[in-house]
């Protein structure tokens, strides 16, 4: 989360390396608080650009954005106006008396809860948020499958993209730490004006299945659903309708759980 990080930085161009123009996230997010009967009042964690809050905002909902980058909130309050935008960091949080339906937590943004302490904090301050009865919507990477796999070697992932007017290249290397249970990444940027390459180095936590349901139970949480797919960044990706699958074995998980108190 504080983490120096090119894309967080500049959202303009995250949102050209990671272009969501159907909004499947915002939509996989809002058929899953349609299908659990979620109220209106919905905190987006870790909400970034803002996209997925304002798709959210433009269903009917009441949306809090909460990021802890002061460049995504600027961003998201100039381009993807309506919901409110505020500070915070999702480890650990206070945001007064207000209270939700729903928390929606995407794309890893829990995984940066990087020790158990780090994941209580994150489900207390969601506990302390939410009315009675309300949702916890996450979707994230699977730990159960990185780790089943932490002695692979993996080609680096090189992708191109051009932002106005410049050709962008990434390099990406994952790097599974079993002792440590992080997923650490290195991310190499070049362009084509010959300025120098910029490094940046993430790690999220590998959580399993399994230890992600006693985190929640602990917490007062009642799972009502916890699966590797169809999600908005599976292959293939979601479609309006799809069931759930029964399985936790692929790279993505998803995450529904109610509060069963106060």
């Amino acid at each position: 989360m504080d983490d120096a990080n090119l894309l967080t930085d500049n959202p303009a161009l995250y949102e050209a390396r990671f272009p969501d123009p159907q909004r499947l996230a915002g939509r996989w997010a809002e058929e899953t608080l349609r299908t659990y009967g979620s109220g209106p009042r919905v905190l987006d964690l870790g909400c970034g650009t803002g996209r997925d809050a304002a798709y959210l905002q433009s269903r009917g909902r009441t949306v809090t954005g909460a990021d802890l980058s002061d460049a995504m909130l600027r961003h998201a309050s100039r381009e993807h106006p309506g919901p409110e935008y505020l500070r915070a960091d999702l480890r650990e949080f206070d945001l007064g008396p207000r209270r939700f339906d729903a928390v929606v937590c995407l794309d890893s943004a829990l995984l940066y809860c990087r020790s158990g302490a780090e994941t209580a904090g994150f489900l207390t301050s969601c506990r302390s948020c939410l009315h009675p009865g309300g949702l916890l919507v996450a979707e994230m990477r699977n730990g159960a499958y990185f780790l089943g796999r932490a002695t692979l070697a993996e080609a680096p992932a090189v992708h191109t993209f051009t932002h106005r007017g410049l050709v962008h290249r990434s390099v990406t290397r994952l790097r599974v730490d079993p002792a440590a249970r992080l997923l650490h990444r290195v991310r190499t940027w070049t362009t084509d004006d010959g300025s120098p390459p910029v490094e940046q180095r993430s790690a999220w936590r590998l959580l399993l299945p399994a230890e992600l349901r006693e985190a929640l139970a602990a917490h007062g949480f009642d799972v009502l659903a916890l699966h590797d797919g169809p999600g908005p960044r599976t292959e293939p990706p979601w479609r309006e309708g799809d069931p759930p699958a029964g399985t936790t074995d692929a790279d993505r998980l998803h995450v529904i759980a109610r509060l069963t108190d106060g």
